[in-house]
């Protein structure tokens, strides 16, 4: 506990390590130029799909309290203000499935009591969020962030394996609610007549099973074998919400004789109803609430200060990995101090608040990784066909590359720079029979993309614009409007399956049904590590404790007005990790199967592309007769879990792998 002794240390080293780079984050972002608009697109269509989606789901279960409008709202306020103030630019910010949770639970309790009922709901929701700044700004003023490392693996996946289902809860939800009347519709309305409620509720069946396989067919464009790269990528960025369009578009096929409202398209009142603009003075009401729900407000403000205090900080650090090698510091401390007052903002103006976000957070990093390869590679390019052309001798020519190399990437020439550099050396010093390449046989397109280590442009200029993307959606909402409910509840079991892979809580979960006589499939394919070293009698007593704990976390989940505490469950999951699983499991074993990494090992026979995003070895492809054609972000991919994790990919089993990591006051440091 030293570190509650040193109130304001870490928002002090936050702000004063952020202040030293805030310049160059905007310089870096203007001098992209027009290339930083591909990963500003990417990352809004990325956060604007499910910030409608969840404003729809916020619509029908708060009767219409809040909307798509106030989700976009909130996104977009909170984006613009962490975008200019934020600590780590790269963090996205968002509305996020736990906040609605939580805003629903608010909303069953407030409309059964007579002293708030739907009218004083977000007033009351106001005080919520006051009292939940007031406990972030603690959490950060005496540095509670040094302690995010307790929440390991375990718990995070189990919480993400609750969201997904949660998502599929809702998912079925929708479709079953397409066959029944809407609460507060006239059933007399033709299109809530028998044949044309069953014609809409079939038309859902359609709409969201298509937007469900299409979206998971082209999330995966990139490793199919037809057509070019570009085609491949831009499917594989940009095809969800390009399906949402397609789906919507096909909406509007049905024959002409169906009746105005069959199938279901979303609702929400626009920017400028009454409906909207009441949330903007929803302060004037928070003097209404009698001073006992005032106090009884912090209940619920710990579990969600609880909720943003975990989701925002592990967003955070997935979006800084050291393995995509960031050189501005990180601002954990600072950032949740900023989120206090995002927080009391969105109360007072009546919207749900925006936190970090999965797996946005990442996917916007690894997005600007790829753009400063190509910004990168470019330069390098350049220099080496210079000196080439100059009969510059192989020393040189390299020795002029890493000059560039460390112009471009603002950094003194380190140990830890060279050795990142040592692949793209060997490659300009030697020739195919290992001696020093003499005789000019070095390829400046072919080893300089090869071997190129991992850059990320860091900058706030793409998080900046895709919130102004967002705020502008507000003025479409006449067109988001178009969008079938159905396909949005597609769009919810998509979020939820492909937040699956990845998550070796799952990948244990099937391993668990797969026959003694086939196991050695598994091995033949890229496996978790854990698969080699841990027991399979191990594994299992490991995965159904987790199991059991999860459905006890999804059981909370159902109870009406007591469910606010299912956070609680993931709290205690912290001391039930430190103190009694080491002595159920062998402390190594423990490691690998709540480590702090996702490794993986790779099948025999099979390419492993290293993040170095080295292509493939000549020795293990054959012919040079027609080069492989693998893109970044295409390798990128293969090694991002779908939260946006980035995986270890050895060759084999190693002993001496790096061990569980700590989160320790604002740096990551080996137990």
């Amino acid at each position: 506990m030293e570190h509650m002794k040193s109130p304001f240390r870490g928002i002090a080293h936050d702000v004063r390590g952020r202040l030293l780079c805030y310049k160059r984050d905007w310089i870096a972002g203007i001098t992209s130029g027009f290339g930083i608009l591909a990963p500003t697109t990417y990352i809004f269509f990325a956060s604007a799909l499910p910030v409608i989606a969840f404003g729809e789901q916020l619509s029908r279960d708060t009767d219409g309290s809040l909307s798509t409008v106030e989700t976009l709202a909130s996104t977009a306020i909170c984006g613009l203000i962490h975008a200019i103030l934020g600590g780590q630019p790269l963090l996205i910010l968002g509305v996020a499935e736990p906040t609605v949770i939580m805003y629903v639970y608010l909303y069953n309790f407030a409309k059964g009591k007579q002293d708030l009922g739907q009218e004083l709901f977000l007033a009351w929701a106001g005080w919520v969020c006051m009292w939940t700044a007031v406990l972030l700004f603690l959490l950060a003023i005496f540095n509670a962030c040094v302690i995010i490392n307790r929440f390991t693996r375990i718990a995070g996946e189990t919480f993400g394996m609750l969201i997904a289902v949660l998502f599929i809860q809702e998912a079925i939800k929708g479709i079953v609610s397409e066959f029944k009347v809407p609460k507060n519709e006239d059933p007399n309305e033709v299109k809530y007549q028998f044949e044309w409620i069953y014609t809409n509720g079939l038309l859902a069946i359609v709409f969201s099973f298509g937007l469900l396989y299409t979206a998971l067919k082209g999330r995966k464009a990139r490793s199919w074998w037809c057509g070019t790269g570009r085609l491949r990528s831009f499917i594989a960025d940009y095809g969800v919400p390009l399906m949402v369009v397609v789906w919507t578009a096909l909406s509007f096929g049905v024959p002409s004789k169906i009746p105005s409202g069959v199938p279901r398209r979303l609702f929400s009142p626009l920017l400028w109803e009454s409906e909207s603009t009441y949330h903007w003075t929803v302060i004037k009401d928070m003097g209404r609430v009698p001073p006992a729900y005032i106090m009884a407000a912090i209940i619920p403000a710990l579990m969600i200060s609880g909720l943003y205090f975990f989701d925002h900080s592990v967003a955070s650090q997935l979006a800084q990995q050291k393995e995509f090698n960031l050189k501005n510091p990180s601002a954990y401390h600072y950032d949740i101090l900023l989120l206090g007052f995002m927080t009391l903002l969105c109360g007072l103006l009546g919207l749900p608040p925006s936190n970090g976000v999965l797996p946005q957070s990442p996917m916007h990093t690894k997005s600007l990784a790829v753009l400063k390869k190509q910004f990168i590679r470019k330069k390098l390019v350049e220099s080496a066909k210079e000196s080439i052309k100059l009969k510059a001798s192989n020393t040189e020519i390299y020795n002029k590359m890493q000059t560039v190399f460390i112009q471009i990437d603002s950094s003194p020439i380190t140990t830890s720079v060279v050795k990142e550099l040592k692949d793209l050396q060997e490659a300009v010093m030697k020739g195919e029979d290992g001696k020093e390449n003499t005789n000019g046989k070095f390829d400046p397109e072919e080893h300089i993309d090869a071997n190129l280590p991992v850059r990320v442009n860091e900058q706030r200029v793409s998080n900046l614009l895709q919130s102004i993307l967002l705020a502008a959606s507000l003025c479409a909402m006449p067109v988001i409007k178009l969008i079938p409910t159905s396909v949005l509840w597609g769009y919810f079991a998509y979020m939820a399956i492909d937040s699956l892979p990845g998550n070796q809580f799952w990948e244990r979960i099937m391993l668990l049904f797969v026959p003694y006589g086939r196991r050695y499939k598994v091995l033949e394919k890229v496996h978790a590590s854990f698969i080699e070293s841990v027991p399979f009698r191990s594994m299992v007593i490991f995965t159904v404790f987790q199991v059991v704990y999860f459905l006890v976390c999804y059981g909370m989940t159902w109870i009406p007005v007591a469910g606010i505490l299912f956070p609680v469950p993931f709290f205690l999951l912290i001391s039930i990790r430190q103190h009694i699983l080491p002595k159920i499991f062998q402390l190594h074993h423990l490691r690998e199967l709540d480590a702090a990494e996702y490794e993986e090992i790779a099948g025999s026979p099979a390419r492993a592309p290293s993040f170095s995003l080295r292509e493939m070895d000549s020795t293990l492809g054959g012919s040079n007769e027609g080069d492989v054609s693998i893109c970044d972000a295409e390798i990128l991919d293969e090694l991002t879990t779908s939260r946006g994790e980035l995986k270890v990919r050895n060759l084999s089993f190693r002993e001496d792998r790096r061990t569980q990591q700590i989160y320790h006051d604002d740096y990551i440091q080996s137990e």
